[in-house]
């Protein structure tokens, strides 16, 4: 057998080693995992970084219902967005509480009917077992694309889905009302499917594609929204005020140590921007400070009067720093 021969055989032999090596596992191959929260931008790691790092009061979050204002009305976009921003909250060290705008307004009305004597309260008190909500975030997601990228090496070929999306949310302190983050941000996943001479390489409807894409931009607004509660000093109301003590909203979901010391803040006229005409925020007059000295309830604390007089039920008081 001549040396051109022998080469020959042994490049024949290679090719078909080769694709005796692939045929053998022509089913398809993927990268990417939802259920494990993988995100391209490695996002996830810096949420449950800051997540390890939240120490602040355990808020109640309500999270309404997420709006599908994209151009196709995906099926599901909405309530798919809700469900994962839910997980996440829960993540973040935040206790997540899924309602609807008119379940919330039901809720709130009945409560007012009852304590104004309206309605008879009678075996059932609309507030009790009506967890109050600290925390409001709401949101709509604006567009979303999926798309596919493939290539071919010589007989194996491979296929890239990617879906990307963008969602518009906003996190709303409801004491005052006020907008703390309202922002816009995109999210991306990708999956990648292999095959041989295209077995195992198609691509299908698949719903993690959506789930990941929404996960990843989720996160990262999480990420932002955790980042600003961490820099918000502790914030409650006076509920009542029996002689030197004082009575207030905090209690061990605060997570505040004995000694705390706190400002008392009078509300007063609303502050309207001239250019707008909406208003965005409230004067505020120091009258005093408080010390937290025991906490009653996982909500309720009693604080003792440092300086000041003349406090109310309705008083904010807030973490002096």
């Amino acid at each position: 057998m001549t040396i051109k021969k022998i080469f020959a055989s042994l490049a024949s032999f290679a090719a078909l080693s080769f694709f005796m090596a692939a045929t053998t596992s022509c089913s398809p191959t993927t990268t990417g995992s939802v259920k494990e929260d993988v995100s391209i931008t490695g996002r996830t790691e810096k949420l449950e970084e800051a997540g390890v790092q939240y120490r602040g009061p355990e808020y109640n979050v309500a999270i309404l219902q997420f709006t599908n204002k994209t151009p196709s009305r995906a099926l599901g976009l909405g309530e798919a967005a809700t469900d994962v921003l839910r997980t996440i909250v829960k993540k973040s060290g935040l206790e997540p509480i899924s309602i609807t705008v008119d379940e919330l307004r039901q809720q709130e009305k009945m409560i007012a009917l009852q304590q104004s004597g309206a309605v008879k309260t009678g075996r059932k008190n609309a507030a009790e077992g009506f967890e109050s909500i600290d925390l409001r975030i709401s949101g709509a997601v604006t567009s979303y694309a999926e798309l596919e990228e493939g290539s071919n090496v010589l007989v194996a070929q491979s296929k890239t889905q990617v879906a990307r999306v963008q969602v518009d949310y906003a996190l709303v302190d409801v004491a005052t009302g006020r907008s703390l983050v309202a922002e816009s941000g995109m999210g991306e996943y990708r999956k990648k499917t292999g095959g041989v001479l295209g077995l195992g390489s198609k691509s299908t409807a698949d719903v993690g594609l959506r789930e990941g894409a929404l996960r990843d931009a989720l996160t990262k607004a999480m990420t932002r929204m955790v980042e600003k509660l961490n820099q918000m000093p502790f914030q409650g109301r006076v509920l009542a005020v029996e002689g030197s003590t004082i009575v207030v909203k905090a209690g061990t979901r605060s997570r505040l140590p004995e000694g705390t010391v706190f400002d008392v803040l009078r509300s007063g006229q609303d502050l309207v921007d001239p250019d707008t005409g909406r208003v965005i925020g409230k004067r505020e007059k120091k009258i005093g400070e408080i010390m937290l000295t025991n906490h009653q309830t996982e909500k309720i604390s009693e604080a003792s009067v440092k300086s000041g007089a003349g406090f109310e039920a309705g008083d904010v008081i807030r973490q002096a720093r």
